[in-house]
């Protein structure tokens, strides 16, 4: 196992300044790759550029060597910021799995990746801030000083954020002029018809199954617009971006399903498990969503998640609560929600409940290494960072993760999307296949081209 590492050392310098908003295009283009973008419904929009400090780690013990790295990192710095969203943070990610990055189109990622930002606007709610980070042999007070102004007066010249939201001004959509999946009808009928006898025999309880679907692009892929749109589509999604080098592909997404957040020693996450389409009309919509609340299959796949979540906790906490199970809607999907919070017991780093709560029953299954197992065996693809951990860790070991669904790695002229279902004791092979279908249109919509119509994924 190849143990974390920072490509610099500590200290760290990190100075801070308010700005005015630019544009969100105009500042994700602006800054240096490898950028990282991260936004939540609770939390802050960042957008980082270049790599103060990288920390990347491989194997079964990735999320212990990333915790130990991100606390060295952290602990002598020299931190001047004006608000407490700006002060510096590492974003990254990890492998669903040891190994899970073996294959394309993953080559490019580690099995666990972080970085501190060079360079960090974030946009809060008391304001847009610009931040400069420094380690080691650069992190000399003057520098970043200097290294600040410099940013501001460039950012300074950047379009404001309402100037160029104008009708026609982005970027279209790149359009697809093939796709493929990795999984052909035949073999998904097999494999979910395996995968009902083992859980029917008591080898298993839930098994998620994923597919993978291939794009090629008809034209470049339109990175900030992408984003853009799918922040007005998606806004009470986590959305998030990871280019793992300059010059590399990126993991981005946008993704209901919040893993675990921590502040101070209150935990909050959630039990997402069930889906079924939007209707048509305001009646067909709550019609459907009558249905997922009374589809015995749905709910049951549902409260085995739930009920893990609450378990997986329980060492850590003093207290924890579930609320009501409820329907959640998003722009093309309706989800069984279960919100559940904790106390914990004592101090904790995010990053031990990370490695606790992963992989969730709704992106992994029951019991998990028998689960885990199956997905190696049958998935004819690697997952990669795909229904991972992806989010952020602050000095105080608090952070915000996400499950890394609704997701796809881009490059210039590819897109491979990446979506999955919960396999039960009642599953059908072919409402299965539909739902993943239904589950690859969030990214699906932004790839095909404007005015596009039908459906993509052959």
């Amino acid at each position: 196992m190849e143990r974390a590492r920072s490509r610099s050392s500590p200290p760290l310098v990190s100075r801070t300044t308010a700005i005015d908003e630019p544009a969100f295009a105009a500042a994700f283009d602006t800054l240096p790759s490898p950028r990282t973008t991260w936004s939540a419904p609770d939390d802050a929009l960042v957008i980082g550029g270049g790599a103060a400090a990288t920390l990347t780690a491989d194997g079964g013990d990735r999320f212990g060597a990333i915790r130990d790295a991100a606390t060295e990192l952290f602990e002598s710095g020299d931190v001047h910021a004006g608000t407490e969203a700006a002060r510096p943070r590492v974003f990254g990610g990890f492998a669903f799995h040891e190994g899970a990055c073996d294959g394309d189109p993953w080559g490019p990622f580690p099995e666990a990746r972080f970085v501190l930002p060079r360079v960090q606007l974030t946009i809060a709610d008391n304001g847009a801030w610009l931040t400069v980070n420094a380690v080691g042999a650069d992190a000399d007070v003057s520098a970043v000083e200097d290294r600040l102004a410099r940013e501001v007066d460039r950012f300074a010249g950047l379009d404001r954020r309402d100037s160029v939201e104008a009708a026609g001004s982005r970027p279209p959509r790149p359009g697809i002029s093939e796709s493929r999946r990795t999984t052909s009808r035949e073999a998904w009928r097999e494999s979910v018809g395996a995968a009902v006898d083992r859980i029917r025999d008591g080898d298993l309880r839930k098994v998620v199954l994923a597919q993978a679907l291939e794009a090629d692009l008809a034209a470049d892929f339109p990175r900030a617009a992408t984003l853009e749109r799918l922040a007005e589509k998606y806004p009470d999604c986590h959305r998030y971006w990871f280019e793992p080098a300059p010059g590399e592909s990126a993991f981005f997404g946008a993704t209901p399903e919040r893993l675990v957040s921590l502040r101070g020693r209150t935990v909050e996450t959630d039990a997402l498990a069930g889906t079924t389409g939007r209707g048509e009309t305001p009646a067909e919509d709550e019609w459907l969503a009558q249905e997922l609340l009374d589809d015995e299959k749905n709910v049951h796949e549902h409260e085995l998640v739930a009920e893990t979540v609450r378990d997986q906790l329980e060492p850590f906490a003093a207290s924890v609560s579930a609320g009501e199970r409820r329907v959640r809607r998003l722009a093309t999907v309706q989800h069984l929600h279960t919100p559940i919070t904790a106390e914990l017991d004592a101090d904790r780093h995010v990053l031990d409940l990370v490695e606790a709560l992963h992989p969730t029953p709704a992106v992994g299954g029951l019991p998990p290494d028998r689960a885990l197992a199956t997905i190696r065996e049958t998935e004819p693809f690697d997952r990669g960072w795909y229904a991972a951990p992806v989010g952020w860790i602050d000095a105080a070991g608090n952070g915000a993760f996400a499950v890394a669904i609704r997701s796809a790695v881009a490059s210039r002229r590819r897109a491979t999307l990446f979506a999955g279902v919960g396999i039960v004791s009642d599953s059908d092979p072919d409402r299965e296949w539909d739902e993943v279908q239904l589950k690859y249109r969030p990214i699906l919509d932004e790839l095909e081209g404007d005015g596009a119509g039908g459906s993509s994924g052959r």
